[in-house]
C-alpha cells in the first residue's frame, strides 16, 4: 500500500491516467458492489424518496475511500430500512491510476537514492475523479426511513475527502415535515 498521505492524491492535475494494459501491477480496487439492497426495485423506481451525496469540489476519491464510505451507508440503512427496504448505489468508478516514486530513507539515503532520476513512479492504488456537484452515492427508500438514510449519507460525508452536501432528489412533496 502507499506510504505518502492520501492528502497528495486529492487534487485533480495533469492528464488522466486510466490505462492499464500500458502499466503492469496496478492495484485491484477495494470496493466489492456498487449496488446493494433491493435492486430490483430500485431499478424501476419503486422507492418513492431518492436522495443522494455529492461533492461540493472537484477532486480524486480513492479507491479506499470510497470502500469505507460504501460501508457505513449500508451498515447504516440496512439496519434501519432491512435487507429490501432501501436501495444503495455507488455511482462514480476508480478509474484513475495513482503512481508514487518512492525514496529511500534513513542513514546514508542519500548516497543510495536516485532522486529524480526515472521518476515516473510505481503503481499504488487507483482513485474516482469526481467533478463538481457530481453525485457518488444514492439512497433510494420509503418515507420511514428517510432520516435513517440522510444518517448514512451523513457519516459517509466523513469518510470523503471533499466537502458534500445531500440532496433530496425525489419525494419533496412527501417529506414537507420531516426536512
Amino acid at each position: 500500500m502507499a506510504r505518502k498521505p492520501a492528502k497528495m492524491y486529492r487534487q485533480v492535475k495533469g492528464q488522466s491516467y486510466t490505462r492499464r494494459e500500458y502499466t503492469g501491477g496496478v492495484p485491484n480496487s477495494r470496493i466489492t458492489q456498487f449496488h446493494m439492497g433491493n435492486r430490483t426495485a430500485g431499478e424501476k423506481g419503486e422507492f418513492p424518496v431518492e436522495i443522494s451525496l455529492q461533492v461540493d469540489e472537484a477532486c480524486q476519491i480513492r479507491h479506499t475511500a470510497l470502500e469505507a464510505a460504501r460501508i457505513i451507508v449500508n451498515a447504516t440503512i440496512r439496519s434501519a430500512a432491512g435487507p429490501q427496504g432501501y436501495s444503495l448505489r455507488v455511482r462514480v468508478y476508480p478509474h484513475q491510476i495513482l503512481r508514487e516514486n518512492k525514496q529511500a530513507t534513513g542513514a546514508g539515503a542519500d548516497r543510495v537514492s536516485q532522486g529524480m532520476r526515472c521518476a515516473f513512479g510505481k503503481n499504488v492504488g487507483t482513485a474516482a475523479r469526481v467533478q463538481k456537484n457530481q453525485k457518488v452515492i444514492t439512497i433510494q427508500t420509503t418515507e420511514t426511513h428517510f432520516a435513517a438514510a440522510k444518517d448514512a449519507l451523513r457519516k459517509a460525508n466523513c469518510k470523503l475527502p471533499s466537502p458534500s452536501t445531500i440532496v433530496v432528489e425525489r419525494g419533496h412533496e412527501l417529506l414537507k415535515g420531516l426536512v
